[in-house]
């Protein structure tokens, strides 16, 4: 059977020709990656690389993506289309527009705070395809600095709203809407900022998109796309025979005791992940998640598991289906309050994950540890009182695997390509001041292989006037080990005041901060695997050795005495 593609296909569109397009699509949202880094303002996006790029064809179909956050990039295929079902294509949307969109109850959005742009590129005067980037912006307004708040109970204490503005219109500004979006921002000339970084990085793509039209002709690219989406659809069913079939189920425990479960089923055809009878959204907090949001965790461990070693695109998440109930925390609906999306996306993403591992040892460790552990901090800066405000997700403990320890320091497997800021750009551009940063050596995560370290991480405040918000799961329950693997520490943070007082947090808001307070960040360590009495001697004398137990623990975990 011949693709839909095949309607364009004529004799000079040979595999090779088709395949050098493809090849360029990806150099095009490369190209918007890079173009993103080096023209944002905050640190969110220029060193962590807290964004995602993307290109699709003209029904909105993701194409090519870029280098970013994975869910991300997932939920812009929503975005544009919500863009196509608001606008008439010919009539309303034309060359040279660009719209954006952050409520995150519908279009592909994940928070206020991640904004979505979008441009449509002609071609000829006909619609060729899409482009768009999403990022995280530092303040979108809001009741709370940052305009996040664990605490938050609608959308409307969380920030500005924009559904689906045309903010360029044929080229030029409308002046009016983004004078609204500052003017909205605690950092307005950040905002400003970050907005023109995704408008050059939408016109670097539509450039060098345009510029392959004329190389080789629209219908060659539109084949080429279709095609390239048809061949990610070829490579995940292919990859599907290689898996376990039948029915794979875990359930979780909340820090608030809510139980969470989820049963996933692999059919030669189908991955049908079953998250129906969970937990209602919350009216109490920000703790809940869009169903985008929650399919674009099935997309990422759908792809873990079948060819992670290959591009994705609209194609490659074919196989999958998803059920859940509206009005969930896995689907909250309108006006929710979802600032705090992202832990509910960890924890959705780390219960898929525990319900394969068991059956698929090859390709999934044991638990990480499993949080954005998003870190909001502001205030006036130390040196020019402008005031400021940064967010950093934080590095953690990986779980160990049947084949080796854990990995030390590295994000969550739903950051993708994500970065730490710098030391040096904390203490510069941030205005903070960092004391240590270091492994994280507190028990837990023992086995005959080991759960990665995660991080102690402290940052000494340097002036008046500042203020902490974050929210992070797994502080009272470690990551999950396998075969008998010991459950990996938690994830928190502790403020010690100058004067020596110390408090704990698992989410707070907006606490107010000052000179030569110190707040003390601690990630965990992933899960073990394997019971621990099988961890060879020589092993956990070299683990004592290094510092990741102490010798008191050794003897009690272990029965070995250093």
């Amino acid at each position: 059977m011949m693709s839909a593609a095949t309607e364009y296909l004529t004799p000079e569109h040979d595999p090779i020709t088709i395949e050098i397009i493809q090849s360029s699509l990806s150099a095009i949202t490369d190209e918007m990656f890079a173009t993103m880094r080096r023209t944002a303002m905050s640190s969110i996006i220029y060193e962590v690389l807290d964004f995602g790029v993307a290109l699709f064809n003209a029904r909105g179909e993701l194409a090519s993506s870029g280098s970013g956050i994975p869910g991300f990039i997932g939920m812009l295929e929503p975005g544009v289309k919500a863009i196509m079902e608001k606008f008439d294509v010919g009539e309303e949307v034309r060359d040279g527009d660009i719209f954006m969109l952050n409520i995150p109850h519908r279009g592909g959005v994940s928070h206020i705070n991640d904004v979505v742009m979008i441009m449509p590129v002609f071609a000829g005067g006909e619609l060729i395809g899409w482009l768009s980037n999403k990022a995280h912006w530092v303040d979108i307004g809001g009741a709370f600095p940052g305009g996040i708040s664990p605490d938050a109970t609608e959308i409307y204490q969380e920030g500005l709203q924009l559904p689906g503005v045309k903010v360029i219109e044929g080229g030029r500004v409308n002046q009016a809407v983004l004078d609204i979006i500052v003017t909205n921002s605690r950092v307005p000339e950040t905002t400003k900022g970050d907005f023109w970084a995704g408008v050059a990085s939408m016109r670097a793509g539509c450039k060098r998109f345009l510029a392959l039209v004329d190389k080789y002709g629209a219908g060659a690219v539109r084949f080429a796309m279709d095609d390239y989406i048809a061949l990610g659809e070829k490579i995940a069913r292919g990859a599907m025979k290689d898996l376990p079939k039948g029915e794979f189920a875990a359930e979780e425990t909340l820090e608030d005791g809510r139980r969470i479960k989820v049963k996933i089923t692999i059919t030669d055809e189908k991955f049908i992940v079953d998250l129906r009878d969970n937990p209602s959204q919350s009216k109490t907090s920000s703790l809940n998640a869009s169903r985008d949001s929650t399919f674009v965790d099935c997309q990422m461990i759908f792809k873990a598991v079948t060819s992670p070693e290959t591009f994705g695109n609209a194609g490659s998440f074919r196989p999958i289906e998803m059920l859940v109930d509206d009005g969930s925390m896995f689907a909250a609906e309108y006006p929710t309050a979802m600032g705090v999306y992202y832990e509910v996306a960890m924890i959705s993403f780390d219960l898929l994950w525990k319900a394969l591992a068991p059956a698929m040892p090859d390709r999934l460790p044991a638990g990480h540890y499993a949080s954005i552990c998003g870190t909001f901090m502001g205030g006036p800066h130390p040196e020019t009182g402008h005031n400021h405000g940064i967010v950093e997700p934080q590095l953690g403990g990986w779980g160990a695997s049947r084949d080796g320890d854990g990995v030390n320091a590295l994000y969550t497997g739903f950051h993708g390509d994500t970065f730490n800021v710098p030391v040096e750009i904390t203490e510069q551009r941030n205005g903070l001041m960092v004391d240590r940063l270091c492994l994280n050596d507190a028990p837990g995560g023992e086995g005959a292989f080991i759960g990665g370290r995660g991080i102690c991480l402290d940052y000494r405040i340097m002036a008046e006037e500042w203020w902490l918000t974050m929210a992070y799961v797994r502080s009272e329950v470690g990551p999950w080990g396998l075969e008998g693997g010991n459950e990996g520490s938690t994830n928190y943070v502790e403020v010690v005041r100058a004067g020596g007082e110390t408090t704990r947090y698992s989410a707070c808001t907006a606490v107010p901060l000052g000179p030569d307070d110190v707040v003390k960040v601690y990630t965990a360590s992933g899960g073990g695997y394997g019971a621990p009495e099988a961890r060879p001697r020589e092993r956990i004398l070299e683990d004592i050795k290094n510092g990741y137990i102490s010798a008191q623990r050794a003897a009690e975990i272990y029965g070995v005495k250093a």
